[in-house]
């Protein structure tokens, strides 16, 4: 008999049904993760199914390896062993990553392939944008504007346009003109992309659809292998991902989805609601089962009540909507009834005051600690629509001032911090005419507030070169100054390995020097400074830069300097966050409701009350959708921004387990009139209702998540050397590649070809002649 530990009646049902299709509507604090960790046991030691032979995809890493520790625990509790290495378990761009590793001869690509992140992207558009403002009704497709805000635009349509299956083909031929130069735009994005050996994030699951589509021996054999489907998150996932989902499960329908309409946010990136809603109707009536999950386990009785409120509220003052068939009706249960006289929604507001609003969220602050209520500061999130507003960036530093640390890693304040600051000042000086023009203004890329930027990063190395302490790193600097002011002869390094030799001295050696095991604040500068050798090697890489020469090292400096830094400088770049280690220890945390997703917090505080629902759809992709896409629209287009408006704010509400804060700068704007009506009826924190002594927060949970290790790429290189560990595997250093550890990589990937060929039983392939010949390709990759 299976021992369902704790599971309520809901969670037993949805565990033990594994036969068929399934879909499992899950609300918040409802025990998701868990009964997903339950189902795959049960598959396991009930059923006698082997791991390899289930699939389980979900949204994030992080998402992913809490499953993978999760059901490790569990089958160590029992005493099972299986090995879930063989498992396809992670987010759908690593399984399809997985397929196309294991059958790369069957794609577009070629070994040594580059994936592209979103700033990647946009900028090996930047690099071609000549080739597409060739295109006649260019104008009018893209904005007027720069080269950089276009290449986001034309990243923003083909990865949606890509994720719907689009054939440029066919949108070249249509007699709209803007049409046809959207079907332009896309063929030749792809053409960039085959001619660099390039895949981005879009590309790498319509990579995955076109092989298993395209080769129906690898799909037969991939269905023969994965026998039971599970995913995670399907309100998230788009039309391909759903393609894929029934490529794979199809056949045997043991597709189990697990989600809630409710929290569905990411439309932006091309998820539709529309999985989750239509996923029983891909089976004949009555054979996909459905099951509930409504108790929550994780907030307050007020606070669940207030969210289910939340999201029935769709009358206002000048407002007024309806969910109709574009949300499953349901409520929220608490799991326990609140035995508080005091109420655990709460709001807290100054009015027309920004600076009283800042001092009375540290007052609150400050009387949670002091009551002895509250025992890390890790306990307090704030959530906002985005941690980049100035608004908010003011409120991080007046908390910090204050001695409240904060942690927010996407607020955009890499270039800020003095590590960085101090090794671009560093960097600068040892490239004197490049310093000299910008002393001089000579760059027309710079804008005022960069000349302000550089010159504040030179200004701040210069004054520690003048200490003493800092000698020997200014005479490094000045020779390396004037050998490269004077270049004749090329050298063997470039900016990484120019970087790396700056370790050697302080501040820098000092820093890297620091415990990895200490707080998130004192490992900041060294995860930073890591990450800036991730930046210099890939503007390295993208460039083709491995030495200087005197031709080329002024204008690559520029390029440096004026280009790529200045770009992610206007970007942002988001420091380093710790997936074991969501909420650090003596902070509050600064995060984006959408980064919030999936967390929870004792005390949540969620701002962003004046926004407002926006239209967040383009007028031509509504034509091209209407026209071209494989199925019509779903959601009435001017409800989109309603809908959108109340999932996100009904996530952020629920994030919330003891105490939940609606917080803001009360104006004529702020709450909007959508937040009205449920703002109004909350007490005040300050006032007289809420009695603060009458709670017992939670601690923050742990998060335990295991590291998969494999022979060579950890423990070999941990045994050679420690440190070397710490700098590239827990550190993420950039490594410097030397012809060496070039020569070992081509060996590596030239003994895989040939063992692929034996793999497929091609022994007749594998002669001298291929071999020199597969070695010749892997080094031209």
């Amino acid at each position: 008999m299976f021992d369902f530990g704790n599971a309520n009646d809901g969670q037993k049902l949805a565990i033990s049904t594994v036969a068929g299709p399934v879909l499992i509507t899950a609300g918040p604090g409802t025990g998701k993760t868990y009964t997903l960790v339950q189902r795959a046991i049960y598959l396991i030691q009930e059923k006698g199914i082997q791991p390899e032979q289930i699939l389980m995809a979900t949204f994030t890493e992080k998402a992913a390896k809490e499953l993978v520790t999760r059901i490790t625990n569990e089958l160590a509790v029992r005493g099972i062993i299986a090995n879930i290495n063989e498992m396809y378990i992670g987010t759908f761009h690593s399984l399809c990553l997985r397929i196309i590793k294991e059958h790369l001869e069957y794609t577009r690509l070629k070994k040594n392939y580059r994936t592209l992140d979103d700033f990647d992207q946009r900028y090996t558009v930047f690099q071609s944008i000549h080739k597409f403002r060739r295109i006649t009704g260019f104008d009018g497709v893209l904005s007027n504007t720069g080269a950089w805000r276009q290449a986001g635009e034309i990243c923003e349509l083909v990865n949606n346009l890509s994720e719907e299956l689009i054939d440029p083909t066919d949108l070249k031929s249509d007699p709209d003109q803007q049409i046809a130069a959207l079907g332009n735009i896309l063929e030749i994005y792809q053409e960039v992309l085959l001619e660099n050996n390039l895949m981005d994030f879009s590309a790498i699951q319509t990579e995955a659809y076109w092989l298993l589509k395209n080769n129906p021996s690898i799909l037969a054999e991939i269905q023969k292998k994965i026998q039971y489907v599970m995913i995670d998150e399907y309100q998230d996932t788009n039309y391909i991902q759903e393609q894929i989902v029934f490529l794979i499960g199809g056949n045997h329908k043991n597709i189990c989805v697990v989600g809630d309409d409710d929290q569905g946010l990411y439309r932006f990136r091309g998820a539709t609601i529309r999985n989750i809603l239509e996923f029983p109707s891909k089976f004949t009536k009555g054979e996909c089962k459905v099951i509930p999950l409504v108790v929550n386990y994780r907030s307050n009785s007020d606070i669940v009540g207030f969210y289910n409120n939340w999201m029935v509220t769709t009358d206002g003052a000048r407002f007024r909507f309806r969910w109709n068939k574009f949300r499953y009706d349901k409520t929220i249960e608490p799991h326990d009834k609140s035995v508080l006289k005091s109420p655990a929604t709460v709001k807290l507001a100054s009015v027309e005051d920004e600076e009283e609003w800042r001092e009375k969220i540290l007052l609150f602050i400050s009387e949670l600690m002091s009551s002895g209520k509250l025992n890390d500061y890790n306990q307090i999130a704030f959530l906002f629509n985005s941690v980049k507003h100035e608004r908010v960036t003011r409120l991080a530093r007046y908390l910090e001032d204050n001695g409240v640390n904060v942690y927010s890693p996407r607020s955009d304040m890499f270039f800020q911090r003095d590590e960085i600051r101090m090794m671009i000042g560093c960097l600068m000086l040892m490239f004197p005419k490049y310093v000299i023009g910008l002393e001089q203004e000579e760059y027309q890329f710079l804008q005022a507030e960069h000349y302000k930027y550089y010159r504040g990063c030179v200004m701040a190395a210069n004054a520690y070169l003048e200490k003493s302490e800092a000698a020997d790193l200014r005479n490094w600097i000045r020779r390396r100054g004037k050998i490269h002011a004077n270049l004749k002869e090329t050298t063997d390094y470039a900016y990484s390995g120019l970087i790396y030799q700056m370790f050697e001295f302080e501040p820098f050696s000092d820093i890297l020097g620091t415990n990895i095991r200490v707080g998130v604040v004192d490992i900041r500068p060294a995860r930073n400074i890591a990450l800036f050798t991730q930046v210099v090697g890939k503007f390295e890489y993208l460039h083709r830069i491995d030495v200087f020469n005197a031709k080329y090292i002024d204008i690559n400096t520029e390029r440096l300097f004026n280009l790529y830094l200045r770009l992610l400088f206007d970007g942002g770049i988001s420091e380093y966050e710790d997936d074991a280690e969501y909420a650090p220890s003596g902070c509050v945390s600064f995060l984006t409701i959408h980064q919030s997703k999936g967390m929870e917090f004792p005390i949540v505080f969620v701002d962003s009350l004046g926004n407002i629902p926006r239209k967040a759809y383009k007028d031509l992709i509504e034509v091209v959708e209407d026209k071209y896409f494989k199925r019509p629209a779903f959601e009435p287009y001017e409800m989109t921004k309603y809908f959108d408006f109340w999932r996100l704010y009904y996530t952020a509400f629920s994030r919330a387990q003891d105490l939940l804060v609606l917080t803001c700068n009360e104006d004529k704007r702020t709450p909007s009139m959508y937040f009205r009506e449920v703002y109004e009826d909350l007490y005040d924190a300050d006032g007289e209702m809420f009695d603060l002594s009458e709670f017992d927060f939670k601690g923050v949970k742990d998060v335990n998540l295991k590291d998969t290790f494999s022979f060579t790429s950890h423990i070999t290189v941990y045994e050679t050397c420690s440190l070397q560990y710490k700098f590239y595997k827990e550190l993420e250093f950039a490594p410097v590649r030397v012809n060496a550890m070039l020569f070992g990589m081509l060996v590596h990937q030239t003994i895989e070809d040939i063992h692929r060929a034996a793999l497929r039983h091609e022994e007749h392939l594998i002669n001298p002649e291929n071999i020199i010949g597969w070695f010749d390709t892997n080094y031209t990759s």
